[in-house]
């Protein structure tokens, strides 16, 4: 049996043996007190997904949603598939818009790879407000095959769950079907009302691993560079 006891993380970090060629006692010092937080941090993000996972169920979804994808029209039910769990990301790209917004582009662009490992478990879609039309045209420039892309026509389900006052803005929502029944399991929340002093706002941790990379970095994700269609 696994013991569920969790070891104090200043004593797992005291079994590093990893030293780099011609590094200071003080990089040292700094690099094992910093592995401490980073097995903190991966503590944090285990126990958030496990709260996350214990949420209580949400509203069930009585709205008959229709959305048209790139041979038909589809019911929120059809967008499962023959999955349980269904994640649906609201993608930037509204009648407006002349190009779809550089950061969905990039968070999709990510997804295209994975989604054949995603879909072993849940439906990942992509929805937008724009014609059908011109999600396949944008979906094609940017060489995407996997991709799974619906228009909202009616506009409908962005006002329920993704912005009321139909504004172009990104999000991801989580459902999930049982017995019969759809229900809301969970949405990013995180936003302009909830950003820390100097940060653009962002959810915890990122789904976007571009972001992920670069804190890895010196330079870090900076404040004045943003992901662009094309360079």
């Amino acid at each position: 049996m696994i013991s569920s006891v969790l070891k104090p993380a200043a004593q797992l970090a005291s079994t590093n043996a990893k030293r780099f060629p011609n590094e200071s006692a003080e990089y040292r010092r700094a690099r094992q007190a910093l592995l401490v937080e980073e097995i903190e941090l991966r503590r944090h993000i285990a126990h958030v997904a496990e709260l996350r996972r214990a949420l209580p169920p949400g509203g069930e979804v009585t709205r008959a949603y229709e959305f048209i994808g790139e041979s038909s029209a589809a019911s929120l039910a059809d967008l499962f598939g023959s999955k349980q769990t269904l994640i649906i990301y609201s993608y930037m790209f509204g009648p407006q818009r002349e190009k779809p917004c550089p950061m969905c582009t990039s968070f999709m662009g990510t997804w295209e790879e994975k989604l054949p490992d995603i879909e072993q478990r849940v439906s990942l879609v992509f929805a937008a407000r724009s014609p059908i039309a011109r999600l396949i045209e944008a979906k094609k420039a940017r060489g995407w095959t996997r991709h799974k892309v619906y228009s909202d026509a009616s506009g409908d389900y962005t006002r329920d769950y993704v912005s009321r006052d139909d504004s172009d803005v990104p999000g991801y929502n989580v459902f999930t079907r049982h017995d019969g029944a759809i229900r809301h399991f969970w949405a990013g929340e995180m936003g302009a009302g909830t950003v820390d002093p100097g940060q653009d706002p962002r959810g915890a941790p990122d789904l976007d691993p571009l972001w992920t990379l670069l804190d890895t970095t010196p330079e870090g994700r900076g404040a004045d560079w943003y992901p662009k269609l094309s360079y």
